[in-house]
């Protein structure tokens, strides 16, 4: 036996132990190594990437905050001006009150009477306090605004108090009224989706969550800055520095008439009551560029309580004029015109008998024939009277035929649609906008399985059925009508200008369509039929008829929730022979159609031209 190993031996490569031969490690193993090296490397880096630059700022604040007491100094948002240079929304000063967490008692028992009696101070229910906490992202602050609207008797009694684990903080609140609160919207704290779309805010910021104020907010946020007192580990302070300056937001210059607003507000809501019933609007527009002059949604809201808004059942954060989708009724009646006159389906003198319905044989039943009513009968009725008179049958037969007169026929009808803008958006400067529905053969039969029969191009002739448009698509299109043919995007700001009185953005008039070569030859026939309405006595709106001032228009009514209720428009533009103002009029669950929006349609009209159309000194 060898008992001493040589050095060859050792060096060799090919001996061989209890039969096992020695074999190269695969070239894979160092691959997978070199790989698995990689992602840890990688990983590391871009953690290291995350905390050093894009979490840097913060976990650096974060490391200030504890040797140092900072405060943010609130940056006021922007003022929103009328037409006038009248402030619709400023700001009022405020306290916000910022509750620490690690303030509290550390004692459970003693935490829970500190937050149920900071409760009972600020009027915040406990449990709120408990939701709020318990949605707060804490790696992002180790703070929480419990409120930022207190009053003086409640501010004292805080004060007074140094264990509720809260620090008092001066800021800003949004003053407006309720006339203008679906205009100028309100604003809300900053959360985490907030943060993932802009890393610039912080979870103490206000932005927009409605309304102009969202729609313009990088404009009208101001930048926040912020004071420093540096302490020692004892807490003595060290000194003193202001880390940042606030900058103050933008100011918004609108076309809305301040004055007039709240004119137009004031006069639905007091025909709402005087009616019982809860919900109206109105939009008063410039035919002569899309200048938004008034959008009235009545009820308005607080902007500094949005809680008790969400829970009013009437609805009142809902923009009802942007966002709501409605039958337009005979309102749609002006338009249908236009298309049957221009497509040459009716000539404007022709005329029509109403017996106060039309009937279609029933081929499953011959005994029973389908009757689509008039609201009562006409007689005689040419393009003038039938707008004049709101006559259904006039427009059963244009729109779907009957007999020997050619009808438009629902495909031509939705082209019509579109032409005037109904298929698409408006583009108003405000955050919600939606679009109506428009119905055609192809989605009857995809939904019902059943085919679209000439009844249902009767409906939509006369604004019925499942056809819907919102509030400002048909204001638009009417204020098309009064200007001839064109289709102007509405706007409500005309500019917006820094602190110092610098304009930084103006907005001037966008044409969506121009048809006024298209309908050239159909308009004036339209148009005086709509001078009809309101002027001769069996006009629908002849109670306009005694203004001081021509005028022209529409009434509308439109059963909902199967004939249950009924919604009333008016719509309508004066001057007559050079229309500055066209107005829309919507009542909810109005009690006797049209009738009950003319008087409001008739004073609003009034008072614009009293107060600005007169003497022309403020148009």
């Amino acid at each position: 036996m060898r008992n001493n190993i040589q050095f060859e031996d050792i060096l060799s490569d090919g001996g061989v132990e209890e039969n096992l031969r020695e074999v190269p490690i695969p070239r894979s193993s160092f691959f997978s190594l070199i790989l698995i090296s990689c992602i840890i490397i990688f990983i590391a880096f871009a953690q290291l990437l995350n905390l050093n630059i894009y979490k840097g700022s913060l976990y650096s604040e974060r490391a200030l905050d504890n040797v140092s007491d900072a405060k943010v100094k609130v940056a006021p948002r922007g003022i929103i001006e009328d037409r006038l240079g009248k402030p619709i929304a400023e700001n009022a000063p405020s306290f916000n009150i910022f509750l620490y967490p690690r303030l509290l008692s550390k004692d459970i028992t003693v935490r829970d009477a500190e937050l149920r009696e900071l409760g009972t101070i600020i009027k915040i229910n406990y449990e709120e306090i408990l939701q709020k906490l318990a949605e707060r992202d804490w790696s992002l602050s180790d703070r929480i605004l419990l409120t930022n609207d207190i009053s003086q008797e409640e501010l004292v009694a805080l004060s007074a108090r140094d264990d509720l684990g809260i620090k008092i903080e001066e800021g800003f609140k949004r003053s407006t009224s309720p006339a203008f609160s679906q205009i100028v919207g309100y604003t809300g704290l900053v959360g985490k989706d907030d943060l993932d779309v802009n890393k610039k805010l912080s979870l103490d910021d206000q932005i927009g969550r409605s309304g102009l104020e969202s729609y313009y907010d990088l404009f009208i946020r101001g930048e926040n800055g912020k004071d420093v007192t540096f302490k020692s580990a004892s807490g003595e302070i060290k000194g003193e520095m202001v880390e940042k300056e606030s900058k103050a937001g933008k100011n918004i210059h609108t076309y809305i008439d301040k004055e007039f607003q709240d004119y137009f507000y004031n006069r639905i809501a007091d025909q709402l009551k005087s009616m019982g019933r809860e919900v109206g609007l109105g939009i008063a527009i410039d035919p002569r560029n899309g200048e938004i002059l008034a959008l009235v949604n009545v009820p308005g809201f607080d902007v500094n309580k949005i809680g008790s808004a969400m829970i009013d059942s009437r609805r009142p954060l809902f923009n009802r004029a942007i966002s709501g989708v409605y039958s337009p009724g005979s309102t749609i009646k002006p338009l249908v015109a236009i298309a049957a006159l221009t497509e040459k389906v009716i000539d404007p003198k022709k005329q029509i008998l109403s017996i106060g319905y039309i009937e279609l044989p029933n081929p499953y039943n011959p005994d029973k024939p389908s009757r689509f009513l008039d609201w009562k009968a006409q007689g005689w009725v040419d393009v003038y009277s039938a707008l004049a008179r709101s006559c259904d049958v006039y427009f059963y037969e244009v729109g779907g035929g009957f007999k020997d007169q050619k009808g438009l026929g629902i495909y031509k009808l939705k082209e019509w649609w579109d032409i005037f803008g109904l298929a698409n958006k408006t583009g108003i400067d405000l955050p919600g906008e939606k679009v109506g529905f428009l119905p055609d053969p192809e989605w009857k039969q995809k939904k019902t399985g059943q085919p679209w029969r000439i009844g249902d191009t009767y409906n939509v002739s006369i604004g019925q059925g499942d056809f819907m448009i919102t509030p400002i698509e048909l204001i638009n299109y009417i204020a098309s009508v009064a200007n001839g043919g064109v289709i102007y995007k509405p706007r409500i700001v005309e500019s917006i200008s820094d602190s110092k009185g610098k304009e930084i953005l103006r907005t001037y008039p966008s044409i969506n369509t121009d048809i006024t070569e298209k309908i050239k030859d159909a308009i004036p026939d339209v148009q005086q039929g709509m001078r009809d309405v309101v002027s001769k006595p069996y006009g629908t709106a002849s109670l306009l008829g005694n203004l001081p001032f021509e005028a022209a228009g529409k009434t509308g009514t439109a059963q909902i929730e199967n004939n249950a209720k009924t919604n009333a428009f008016f719509v309508g533009y004066a001057p007559y022979k050079d229309p500055k103002i066209a107005v829309l009029v919507l009542i909810e669950n109005s009690l006797e159609g049209g009738s009950n929006t003319i008087p409001v349609a008739k004073d609003v009209m009034l008072w614009y031209y009293n107060n600005r159309l007169k003497d022309g000194t403020k148009n």
